[in-house]
């Protein structure tokens, strides 16, 4: 399988790993938008949010739940935090293994696009 995300979890490409437990590795992003920046992952490759079937719930909760571990841990759970699971194209996903964003450390506008996106759609 080429998928990037499952070659992590395999330990063929390194990553700086947070978390690993036997579902689920968390490591920090390589190009992180918040000084706390982890990707939450199930180590079973499903592909996009639109591929989960029922039996899948609980591994989606288990990116939630460790998301939530995460930020108690690292000391900023009670400042606040964004979790962002992002789907296909236009949903923004680059790499196709579902992943949980975990991103804290600063205060976080809404919406959640950028300054110049914002001026160029007004």
């Amino acid at each position: 399988m080429s998928c990037l995300f499952c070659k992590i979890v395999d330990k063929e490409i390194p990553a700086d790993i947070v978390y690993e437990d036997d579902a689920v590795l968390a490591f920090r992003d390589i190009n992180p938008q918040a000084p706390n920046h982890l990707l939450v992952i199930p180590k079973q490759h499903i592909a996009t949010l639109n591929d989960l079937s029922d039996a899948d719930a609980a591994t989606v909760g288990l990116l939630s739940v460790t998301a939530a571990k995460l930020a108690r841990e690292l000391g900023f759970a009670d400042s606040g935090y964004r979790t962002v699971m992002n789907c296909n194209e236009h949903g923004g996903q680059t790499v196709y293994h579902i992943h949980l964003h975990l991103l804290g450390g600063k205060a976080m506008g809404w919406p959640p696009y950028s300054s110049t996106l914002k001026t160029a759609i007004g």
